[in-house]
């Protein structure tokens, strides 16, 4: 089937109250997602849209003395294909679990 395929671009910046380490640097980057080209993968990008423009998409952690920009808790689908033991399709309950948690 026909996929919608997102782009989040992560700028690098400073990480905010909450964060690990508040005021310091942190590397962004681009990060994909794939969601099904129908109503429900439309509806469930809407949502996903909006959890972004709330700053729900990525959290800041430390890897290897660096603060990084990473997936938040809301799960996204990284791959079109390898299943859900890889973030891919197919996974019949995907869209279900993430319209729950968004």
């Amino acid at each position: 089937g026909a996929a919608l395929r997102w782009l989040f671009r992560m700028l690098s910046s400073c990480s905010k109250v909450g964060d690990p380490r508040p005021g310091q640097p942190y590397k962004g980057g681009n990060f994909y997602a794939f969601l099904p080209d129908n109503r429900e993968g439309q509806k469930t990008a809407m949502l996903l849209k909006k959890a972004f423009e709330h700053g729900l998409t990525f959290q800041i952690k430390s890897c290897n003395g660096e603060e990084r920009a990473t997936w938040g808790l809301i799960p996204h689908k990284t791959s079109w294909d390898g299943g859900k033991a890889r973030n891919g399709y197919p996974d019949a309950q995907y869209l279900r679990e993430v319209c729950t948690v968004l």
